[in-house]
């Protein structure tokens, strides 16, 4: 019984390979070689991806380093055995991805990489010890480091080169120098630094040292060019920001002037240049001023004594002094003998024989008037105002049609300079200058006496349009005088797809095939012309005979079915 299984097995199995080896031998070549070629490409991406799994995938572990410390972070890796790659010409140095962090913690143990200079971590470490002149240097190294980090973080510098030279401090003004410094950039291959860029730096170096002026700063690139000389010549002492705030105000009163006078003598027909003296300087000042002032209070004492006159002075032999001379009236009598009457007579006399004593003090507080005044001039101002205006003569229509042009008026060219002084805020008392001058405009200079299919945007216009349309009807030609006949050509030349599972669904449902399509899959198949006979009898016969080469057992299948239904139609 297991035999029989067995051989019953092996059979269904021998039928099955009979079954796809049909299959297979039904399909067209062409057919065969694409199910051989997927089958193969198939293979090929399991087998890459089988060999790619087993790789580790590495990543970037550094870019852009310098040879220094890229030499650094290789020996480095060698010593930890972490494998690498170095990919980019040498810009990138990679390493198996599940080791990256912790690769990036152990270099940075090492102090790797180092960067382009060391910085501000050089005062981390400072022993004891240490002399001033020692800490000075370090002081200075770290932050010319820390300068070059900064000016290579801009998009246009490779490396950075920054010298700082720091004067020892003195205590004499006069012998007291001020600190210089100098970059030297690397710019990338192609790359040029605008003059507001070299502005950028020398003030970002200028701000990082003490005392340091944007005027000491020299900058000069790998090619020993002197950056900041252009730019100062180029600013002519101003920034960049005042270079465009003063173009920025010429163009204002441009604008104005232009916008005034257009509607006399039309957009074409003026032209104006204004030259604007701006003052950048930041003044303060500050002024007291005392007024005439009031009386706030006032206080006044006096007295008056008469009598003799008692010892005075500090107490000592100095003071001791003998009283003076007596002296006696030599007509008042004796005080005992005089009657009251002539007490009194002799009154007047005997006041100015006694000693008087008197003071007077008077005390007087004035409020005085104070104002205190702190004043500081705004940046910018303008100091000056140079103006000259071109203006083209007057176009007027005769009674034939014939456009002609006159010259203005003294009393017009009075008229436009006012109304030019007025739009500008003339002021006389600062210097401003206002010429005004008639003068008719040569052909070039007058954009409306040219015909617009001479005027230059018409003729950029002209130039796009023949540019691309060349291009385009080039590509026209090309794709319908050889692109579209080809392939005409050979849609033409091509052979019918699906002629044979056609024909072959024909033949299996029992209807005769047609004439023509036998014939065609087998001249596909074998690139080979066949004739066909010229009777129909031989003709359908050599097509049942090329069936049944082809597939031997449908045919037989198709033979059965006949029968069967020429049985039926017998019963």
């Amino acid at each position: 019984m297991a035999t029989e299984s067995a051989k019953a097995a092996m059979q269904g199995g021998a039928n099955a390979a009979a079954q796809w080896q049909a299959r297979w031998q039904e399909l067209p070549a062409n057919r065969r070689f694409a199910l051989l070629a997927g089958l193969a490409a198939l293979l090929a991406i399991l087998v890459l991806a089988f060999l790619w799994a087993g790789k580790p995938v590495y990543k970037v572990l550094f870019t852009n380093l310098s040879e220094r410390d890229g030499g650094l972070v290789i020996a480095q890796l060698q010593k930890l055995n972490v494998p690498y790659r170095i990919t980019d010409g040498g810009a990138v140095i990679a390493v198996p991805g599940d080791a990256v962090y912790t690769t990036r913690m152990k270099l940075a143990a090492a102090g790797l990489p180092k960067g382009a200079g060391v910085g501000f971590e050089l005062l981390e470490h400072e022993p004891l010890g240490t002399s001033q002149f020692v800490e000075q240097v370090n002081y200075q190294r770290a932050l010319e480091g820390s300068l070059e980090r900064t000016i290579q973080s801009l998009s246009a510098v490779e490396s950075a080169k920054v010298h700082v030279a720091i004067p020892k401090p003195s205590v004499f003004l006069s012998e007291q120098e001020k600190p210089t410094a100098s970059v030297l950039l690397q710019l990338y291959p192609g790359r040029v630094l605008s003059p507001a860029q070299v502005a950028g730096i020398v003030h970002l170096v200028a701000a990082s040292v003490p005392a340091l002026d944007d005027k000491s700063v020299t900058v000069v690139d790998q090619h020993g060019d002197l950056l900041t000389g252009n730019a100062n010549a180029e600013n002519s002492g101003l920034q960049p920001t005042q270079l465009a705030y003063q173009r920025q105000i010429e163009r204002q009163y441009q604008r104005r002037i232009e916008e005034i006078l257009a509607p006399l003598v039309g957009q074409n027909g003026v032209r104006v240049a204004v030259s604007a003296d701006l003052d950048f300087a930041k003044t303060e000042s500050s002024s007291v001023q005392y007024g005439k002032g009031q009386v706030l209070s006032q206080q006044t004492r006096s007295s008056n004594g008469s009598g003799g006159a008692g010892p005075y002075g500090v107490p000592g032999a100095l003071s001791n002094q003998p009283p003076g001379v007596a002296v006696a009236p030599l007509t008042a009598p004796v005080a005992s003998t005089l009657s009251p009457g002539d007490l009194m007579a002799l009154g007047p006399t005997l006041k100015l024989l006694a000693p008087t004593q008197s003071s007077n003090d008077q005390t007087t507080n004035y409020d005085l008037d104070k104002t205190i005044t702190h004043t500081v001039q705004p940046v910018g101002v303008v100091k000056r105002l140079s103006v000259a205006v071109l203006v083209n003569d007057r176009s007027m229509a005769g009674a034939t049609g014939k456009v002609t042009t006159q010259p203005l008026s003294a009393a017009q060219l009075a008229q436009v300079q006012q109304l030019v002084e007025d739009a500008i805020g003339y002021n006389q008392q600062r210097g401003d200058t206002v010429k005004v001058v008639n003068m008719p405009f040569t052909a070039e200079a007058a954009p409306s006496t040219i015909a617009w299919w001479r005027q230059g945007w018409f003729l950029t216009l002209m130039d796009g349009v023949l540019r691309y349309g060349v291009l385009l009807i080039l590509g026209l030609l090309l794709y319908f005088g050889v692109i579209r006949p080809m392939l005409r050509r050979r849609r033409e030349q091509a052979p019918a797809v699906g002629a044979e599972g056609e024909t072959k669904a024909a033949g299996g449902a029992g209807q005769p095939a047609p004439r023509t399509e036998p014939a065609v899959v087998r001249a596909a198949e074998h690139h080979e012309p066949i004739v066909l006979p010229g009777n129909p009898l031989e003709t359908d016969l050599y097509v049942a005979r090329q069936l049944v080469m082809q597939d031997a057992a449908r045919a037989a299948q198709v033979v059965k079915e006949w029968l069967a239904n020429d049985r039926e139609r017998g019963a």
